[in-house]
């Protein structure tokens, strides 16, 4: 699990690919400090495990169905990537619960600034839109970000001038493809109200019977 707060900006050293997949290694600092081999990265978003950690990077197996649903197929040598360790549960939460699972690549439609911020607009599906909504959250790359306004066909987000400096977002410009997770609360409230919603009736595992047996009557 992340917050969505970015911790620094690495760079892809190396890539090597085989039919089981690819390795990259992303050259860090930061988030060197205390990682693990066996620890969890999020790399622009998607959640990566650390295979092996040298003085100055760690490396990263990225199965095939991870690159087919993620960005992570467009890096090359030299790429900047969101990097952010796994969070701690005595730090605090200041984006939001991240699960490092992408919901689908998507594609940045404007770019404009807008007092002191930059507003991002995207596009984005119907089946994506119904999880989105004003002022709530979307992890964009990795990034915790609030929704600005949702619209026909997609939504629109701001970054602050530090944020675009400390996150792939700031070399963003509209075409460019970024890794959405939307918020994880919406769809697990989806799948517990879909038998209501659906005009079906769910049996309820509560009864008196249980509530005598555990003390509470």
């Amino acid at each position: 699990m992340f917050t969505g707060i970015i911790e620094e900006l690495g760079v892809v050293r190396r890539m090597s690919s085989s039919g089981e997949g690819t390795g990259i290694v992303i050259g860090a600092q930061e988030v060197l400090s205390d990682l693990k081999i066996g620890d969890s990265v999020a790399v622009n978003g998607p959640c990566l495990t650390a295979t092996s950690i040298d003085r100055d990077s760690f490396t990263a197996w990225v199965m095939p169905e991870t690159l087919n649903r993620t960005n992570l197929r467009h890096l090359t040598t030299g790429s900047p990537v969101n990097l952010e360790r796994a969070m701690t549960l005595d730090g605090r939460l200041g984006g939001h619960m991240v699960s490092g699972h992408i919901d689908e690549v998507i594609t940045m439609t404007g770019r404009k600034m807008q007092g002191g911020a930059i507003i991002l607009s995207f596009e984005a599906k119907e089946h994506l839109l119904r999880y989105i909504i004003p002022k709530g959250s979307v992890a964009l790359d990795g990034v915790s970000l609030t929704v600005i306004d949702v619209f026909d066909g997609g939504f629109s987000v701001g970054i602050i001038p530090h944020t675009a400096s400390q996150s792939t977002l700031g070399q963003k410009e509209p075409g460019s493809s970024v890794n959405l997770e939307v918020d994880l609360i919406g769809k697990y409230v989806e799948k517990m109200l879909a038998p209501r919603l659906e005009g079906g009736r769910e049996k309820s595992t509560l009864t008196i019977g249980l509530l005598q047996e555990k003390g509470y009557l």
